[in-house]
């Protein structure tokens, strides 16, 4: 509560988030949303004990970040896919399992159902040069969620994508989130993204990062991409483009 973190920098102090607050219910799948620089990345890297804010408290799960971490209570995805190209694809997701001790039997097990559900499997013994970007990135999420870790923290994971892979692994994604029940917290800088995606969108205004709405989705959990031609998916995302443009005149 009333979250704020400043870098010390050798050109003087950076604010980059100030008084956040929010709540995340379990299984919410919730996007943050704002201009370059506000600070979403570095909200999640404080969820994740990358980070560490100045003032204020956060808790995940209940306890400190740090604790959540140390209980693997979160998978990372981030926005390049980050896989080793020496390992093959399911020697990537396996990675984060041998580190943290599974057993050989385990690691396969896991391997081959995570990546089923990312819609990869046959792909284990290929190498992450022999996929498409968005292949590579659908075995990173397949990497983060082989520990079978509650929440799953998303940065900007398909920025880098072309609009039709984009939409495909968006619809990918809300399959992922609907047969697993992960919380998930999602980093965008597009609005049709966060609003076809999320139950909460979280806008922020440019920095320091503060929270300027948050909007709860109306919008069925069943959503075809034709839903965001309808007028209440619309009507969202004027919301959105809205409190954006607050946060600027708020500058």
């Amino acid at each position: 509560m009333d979250l704020s973190l400043t870098f010390q920098t050798n050109d003087g102090p950076v604010h980059a988030l100030k008084d956040v607050n929010l709540d995340v219910q379990k299984g919410d799948f919730v996007s943050f949303i704002g201009p370059s620089g506000c600070g979403k990345t570095t909200f999640l890297r404080v969820m994740a004990d990358l980070e560490q804010q100045t003032a204020g408290t956060i808790t995940v799960n209940g306890v400190s970040p740090a604790e959540a971490r140390a209980k693997r209570a979160y998978g990372y995805v981030f926005q390049a896919a980050g896989l080793y190209p020496w390992r093959t694809i399911g020697g990537n997701i396996r990675l984060p399992l041998e580190i943290m001790g599974y057993d050989r039997a385990d690691q396969d097990a896991r391997v081959k159902r995570v990546l089923e559900l990312v819609e990869l499997g046959g792909f284990e013994k290929k190498f992450p040069w022999q996929l498409s970007g968005g292949m590579q990135q659908r075995a990173s999420i397949a990497r983060a969620l082989a520990f079978d870790a509650d929440i799953l923290l998303m940065d900007e994971p398909f920025g880098a994508l072309d609009e039709i892979v984009r939409d495909h692994l968006n619809e990918q994604l809300l399959h992922l989130w609907g047969s697993t029940n992960k919380t998930i917290c999602f980093v965008t800088h597009s609005i049709p993204e966060a609003v076809y995606l999320s139950t909460k969108i979280v806008v922020m205004s440019p920095r320091p990062g503060r929270i300027t709405d948050v909007i709860d989705s109306t919008l069925p959990r069943e959503r075809p991409l034709e839903i965001r031609d309808t007028p209440e998916f619309i009507e969202i995302a004027h919301r959105v483009r809205d409190g954006l443009r607050a946060g600027h005149s708020d500058d």
